[in-house]
């Protein structure tokens, strides 16, 4: 037998249920970080965004992420299926982000294998919105990370958009959100040109263009790079599941974006 992470449950220890962090915690295998006094610096994650569609709905993130003033990579992903249904983006400190990002992942496949059925649209916002919060006394030093969530929901058959706050609250958006540095830029864009009833098309193209929009005037928010082939990442979800958007889509909605957003 084993030492415990791996071994058996002590017969003291209540079983944890569906949570798969509950039942790291209940064996003590919790993952505790520890930080040294001081600043601390971290490569950033910027601009993330979802809007809504007819029928689904679309997530994008631009490529950059930045240290202080220096771009600290040009390839970061952002965007990320959280399941065959659903899907998350990061914005802030990237590092804690994508081990965030890869928690829910886990967490959503436990539940799904020990309850049975999957988690509901709603029930991952707020389970999401759980993680945020624990991440609270990390961004008490300046190691913030806020999310963005968007996906399918089978109840009523359409897109929904998530956004929280630092503290673990969850709102949901009745057209779009974004989150990031040029979250504010981008939603300004979105503002003029959204309308209900979307094709999943035209989806697409307007958030490659608000992400261009959000590059002309944050720095830290990475436009297209046509010559590297440095595109943005992009989902578009529906009753038929998720699908990553492809180079060879996205290539001409931004070339034609760099060359007409203002």
């Amino acid at each position: 037998m084993t030492d415990r992470p791996f071994g058996p449950l002590p017969l003291d220890i209540p079983a944890p249920g569906s949570s798969f962090s509950d039942l790291l915690e209940s064996v003590g295998a919790a993952p505790k970080l520890t930080l040294p006094e001081g600043a601390v610096s971290a490569p950033e994650g910027t601009t993330v965004l979802a809007l809504k569609y007819d029928g689904g709905v679309v997530m994008a993130g631009d490529r950059r992420a930045t240290e202080g003033h220096l771009v600290a990579h040009r390839r970061i992903r952002k965007v990320f299926p959280a399941d065959r249904q659903s899907a998350v983006a990061i914005a802030g400190t990237a590092g804690l982000a994508i081990d965030m990002v890869r928690l829910f992942q886990v967490e959503l496949e436990h539940y799904e294998k020990i309850e049975g059925l999957a988690l509901s649209l709603e029930g991952k916002a707020s389970f999401l919105a759980r993680l945020v919060r624990g991440q609270l006394p990390l961004a008490m030093q300046g190691l913030v990370v806020v999310p963005l969530f968007a996906g399918y929901d089978t109840r009523d058959e359409s897109g929904k958009v998530y956004t929280f706050d630092v503290v673990g609250g969850r709102y949901e958006e009745t057209d779009f959100g974004s989150t990031g540095s040029g979250s504010r830029l981008a939603k300004a864009y979105l503002r003029t040109v959204y309308e209900e009833a979307l094709d999943g098309s035209t989806a697409v193209e307007i958030a490659v263009n608000a992400l261009v929009s959000a590059s002309r005037e944050d720095t830290a928010t990475g436009g297209p790079d046509l010559r590297r082939g440095i595109l943005p990442n992009i989902v578009r979800i529906d009753s038929s599941g998720l699908e990553e958007m492809s180079d060879d889509v996205l290539f001409p909605l931004a070339e034609a974006a760099v060359e007409s957003v203002r």
